[in-house]
């Protein structure tokens, strides 16, 4: 049975976008390719249609559309990291080229694409029974942008 997969509407940067991923993530693999046939749009025949990458073991079609479509904040891709460099690494690089920072471990990339860049530790912080650790957690995260582990580790290991 094949697996479910993202689709990401791409605004014609399908081959833009598989690079600059590429870069960001290690691994990441650029597969199948795509073509528009003839078509009622005025899309010329043989550009690029979609394009499969699969970014840490995720599979996702990029898909040029030619139409301008916006994200919101409502669809995000979750990026848990093992470390605080591979924090600041997916962060440094997902903000880069005029990506924006946002509150609580969020970045909006060049494309308009949403991410959450945290630590894998957190959603078991989140889960925890003790609700003042959860709670001095939380307080801390909503205090920075980019996350740090150990603060928030710290923040709440002490309460």
């Amino acid at each position: 049975m094949a697996k479910n997969y993202i689709c990401i509407w791409s605004n014609n940067k399908a081959a833009e976008m598989a690079k600059f991923y590429k870069s960001v993530f290690p691994g990441t693999k650029i597969g199948l390719k795509s073509y528009w046939g003839k078509n009622p749009m005025g899309v010329k025949e043989g550009a690029d249609l979609t394009i499969d990458i699969t970014i840490r073991g995720q599979k996702i079609m990029l898909l040029d559309g030619y139409h301008q479509m916006e994200f919101t904040d409502a669809i995000s891709m979750a990026v848990p990291c093992k470390t605080q460099r591979e924090i600041d690494t997916y962060w440094k690089k997902l903000s880069s080229g005029g990506g924006q920072p946002v509150q609580c471990g969020w970045v909006i990339d060049k494309y308009g694409i949403r991410w959450q860049v945290f630590p894998d530790q957190i959603m078991k912080w989140q889960a925890s029974p003790n609700k003042k650790k959860r709670q001095a957690m939380n307080e801390a995260m909503w205090q920075m942008v980019k996350l740090d582990a150990k603060k928030l580790k710290a923040a709440f290991d002490g309460a």
